[in-house]
């Protein structure tokens, strides 16, 4: 069965680029992001790992823990982490997970077969900290991801975890929100005293409550 938004995410155990792993042990109190990889020495991941690495303090400020995966094993993943540095003039200061065996690719359903069943697709996978998923994002190998939209999609996760909002096209950090339709105009109208405006009665937008 493939994982599904809401799901508690599978535990394992596997060797990485900083030694063995606990998924859940690592993982902590942190919010996660596991991204996978067709294989180490590939072009498009080099450039994706060192910008992971560049926006690394952007997810510790949101309390997010960012881990990767390839299918190659540890030591292949040390060599390729010096021609990440060396290109993308970074340090990747973070886990890459080796899964030579599969182990966790297939219990994430990381290999989609009719793409290439020898390797991993793009895989993006945000867990919050009670393990539960909370986003996945797909990519083909031949694309490499954006990620600005996935510390987007996290800010808002976290926003609408605390409040009774939605948040709408294209928002980022900062913007207007959305009032959830369960709530009233007139409960919405006491417990967002910055105020609202009724576009329509199911469509009402209030200043992000929490700036």
């Amino acid at each position: 069965m493939a994982l599904q938004l809401g799901d508690t995410v599978p535990n394992f155990t596997q060797s990485s680029s900083f030694g063995d792993i606990d998924f859940y042990e690592w993982a902590g109190d942190s919010w996660v992001v596991l991204f996978s990889h067709p294989a180490d020495y590939t072009p498009v991941c080099t450039t994706e790992l060192g910008e992971v690495s560049k926006l690394k303090p952007e997810f510790d400020k949101r309390n997010v823990k960012v881990i990767a995966l390839s299918v190659d094993d540890a030591e292949s993943h040390k060599g390729w982490i010096g021609d990440i540095n060396e290109t993308q003039s970074t340090t990747v200061d973070y886990p890459i997970l080796a899964d030579p065996d599969k182990k966790v690719s297939d219990l994430y359903g990381m290999i989609h077969p009719n793409a290439n069943a020898k390797v991993t697709v793009r895989s993006v996978f945000v867990i919050d900290p009670d393990k539960k998923l909370r986003l996945t994002i797909t990519y083909p190998p031949s694309t490499g991801r954006n990620f600005e939209e996935i510390l987007r999609v996290i800010d808002s996760l976290q926003l609408t975890d605390n409040y009774s909002v939605a948040t709408p096209v294209n928002w980022k950090d900062g913007d207007d929100v959305i009032v959830v339709p369960s709530m009233s105009t007139e409960e919405a109208k006491q417990k967002f005293p910055k105020g609202i405006q009724e576009v329509k009665p199911y469509l009402r937008v209030t200043p992000q409550p929490n700036k």
